[in-house]
């Protein structure tokens, strides 16, 4: 893995090649935007999806995109065919890193700074077979992480913290609750479906714009299921008939066990609900449609 081929300012070369200086501000302050593409059979899922993504989080710090969309998409495609012809993964994930680049050590934001780019792939190492028939553990716990969960930052000690809790107690996510009500999990937004409506929380500063929520909404309209985002209390959580989460790499998961309770009700308590089965359907369709 360590002599995979990365881009670098640049460059192209093995990944233990790679070297940044120590006054990056990725480094010094975590000043950067990160983004993950999921690649299926070699081909960018939701890619422009990804990418305009990525855009805000820029905007949002305010740091120049270093690419247009042909030469992300020409940099992403070359790492992809490479590590492809390397190791056969077909599935693979793309990491994108932009910081605001290298100056002397200052809180506050220099000018004319050339963003450090930098952008890898690893083989996807999706959701095994007994997970999805038998659905994954999770904890609770208050979302302790800073107010501007909307920016998909380098800065993720938080979202460490909050996945060693989970798995401290051998569960897949760790689920979190500001003042009362859902946000997301530490790596994944999470999903509950009361009377066969899938619900998610609103879009907000404090949860991440998963490319997955648009994408959901789309496969539940395909699927004739009822989706909203709204303010979803802690009690709605844990009585839900079904909990997922999702994410790039989990897709669509379900949860069937929350804080060492079963979720759902009657023959279906514990167990993946049958929303759960028709969006998984309904996500592997979009794969082979959505893919560039």
């Amino acid at each position: 893995m360590n002599d995979n081929l990365c881009y670098l300012n640049g460059r192209y070369l093995p990944l233990d090649q790679a070297h940044v200086s120590v006054l990056d501000r990725g480094f010094i302050f975590g000043d950067g935007i990160y983004e993950v593409l999921p690649v299926y059979g070699k081909r960018l899922f939701r890619f422009d999806e990804h990418l305009a993504r990525l855009q805000r989080g820029l905007n949002k710090i305010r740091i120049r995109n270093p690419l247009a969309r042909e030469g992300w998409l020409e940099r992403a495609r070359h790492l992809v065919a490479a590590l492809a012809d390397k190791t056969g993964a077909q599935d693979q994930l793309v990491y994108i890193e932009v910081t605001r680049g290298v100056a002397p050590r200052d809180h506050v934001m220099p000018e004319g700074v050339e963003p450090t780019v930098f952008m890898m792939v690893n083989p996807m190492r999706p959701p095994t077979a007994e997970q999805r028939h038998q659905g994954v553990a999770c904890i609770t716990a208050r979302d302790f992480r800073w107010e501007r969960g909307d920016i998909k930052s380098v800065s993720l000690l938080g979202n460490v913290l909050a996945r060693q809790m989970s798995a401290d107690q051998g569960a897949t996510e760790t689920i979190m609750f500001r003042d009362g009500f859902l946000t997301e999990a530490s790596a994944s937004n999470v999903w509950v479906v009361h009377e066969g409506a899938v619900l998610g929380p609103p879009k907000s500063e404090h949860v991440l714009e998963g490319i997955r929520v648009d994408l959901l909404r789309e496969l539940c309209e395909e699927c004739g299921i009822a989706y909203n985002l709204r303010p979803i209390a802690e009690a709605d959580v844990h009585s839900a008939d079904e909990v997922m989460l999702s994410s790039a790499t989990k897709e669509v998961l379900p949860v069937t066990r929350i804080d060492g309770e079963a979720v759902g009700h009657g023959a279906m308590r514990g167990k993946p609900g049958p929303v759960y089965a028709r969006l998984h359907e309904a996500y592997q369709r979009a794969k082979a449609a959505q893919s560039i």
